[in-house]
């Protein structure tokens, strides 16, 4: 039980620790945030305990209010959070797959599967939806990347249906703020084990050009590259 006791109490200072940073990086995107919590919260509690002096329980409806306030500000402090952390990475580089890894159980993110030179790039999921190819970058360009690695994800898993994404704020888009409600929208169509299987077989396919043995030394006058070169990843 000693051991226990000061691990329970870093765990809780750790969680304080994450809030607290959390809070100080939320609140330099959203400055209202403190103020529209400090509402939410003195409003649900000061409507229910007035209500509980009106009906002669007070104390019982006091508490309630604490609790429903403490729950209310939690809600709206994640979404303002969450809305402020996307409004950060909007742009940046990779941040796609950074909403991709943690959209939730189920789901098996490969980032950067196809790549060009102008860093545009392909981000692929494998969940019981099937496969999904997040692309982010130029949309011009982007298109091109989704269409070969859409063509070579039929030929590898032919069973298994594939939808492709285009990260942005265009016609035709998905916000990045929307790109975790656009997957999980999709019909699921795969069982646990398909998933499983569609996921070994692709591992297996990364493996085989991992380990694909490649000539050592320069490369013989004469030889040509294959047309249409090798794909960036």
């Amino acid at each position: 039980m000693a051991r226990k006791e000061p691990a329970a109490e870093a765990a809780n200072a750790g969680r304080l620790k994450q809030i607290a940073l959390t809070y100080k990086m939320t609140s330099k995107a959203d400055p209202k945030i403190g103020p529209l919590l400090a509402s939410v919260f003195i409003i649900i509690f000061g409507v229910l305990l007035g209500i509980g002096f009106l009906i002669g329980h007070p104390v019982y409806l006091g508490i309630l209010g604490l609790l429903l306030g403490f729950l209310a500000t939690a809600i709206v402090f994640g979404r303002r959070a969450e809305r402020a952390a996307f409004g950060q990475m909007e742009g940046q580089p990779g941040a796609a797959a950074a909403v991709l890894d943690n959209i939730s159980r189920g789901w098996t993110t490969t980032p950067a599967v196809a790549m060009n030179r102008s860093q545009d790039v392909v981000h692929r999921a494998v969940g019981k939806a099937g496969i999904v190819l997040v692309a982010e970058g130029n949309p011009n360009r982007v298109k091109s990347l989704l269409a070969a690695e859409k063509k070579k994800m039929n030929r590898i898993v032919a069973d298994v249906p594939v939808h492709d994404v285009i990260v942005g704020n265009g016609e035709g888009q998905v916000p990045l703020k929307k790109l975790r409600t656009t997957l999980l929208k999709f019909p699921r169509v795969l069982t646990g084990p398909q998933v499983t299987a569609t996921n070994d077989r692709l591992r297996a396919l990364g493996d085989l050009m991992s380990n694909m043995p490649l000539p050592k030394g320069p490369m013989p006058k004469g030889m040509r590259m294959p047309r249409g070169g090798p794909k960036a990843r």
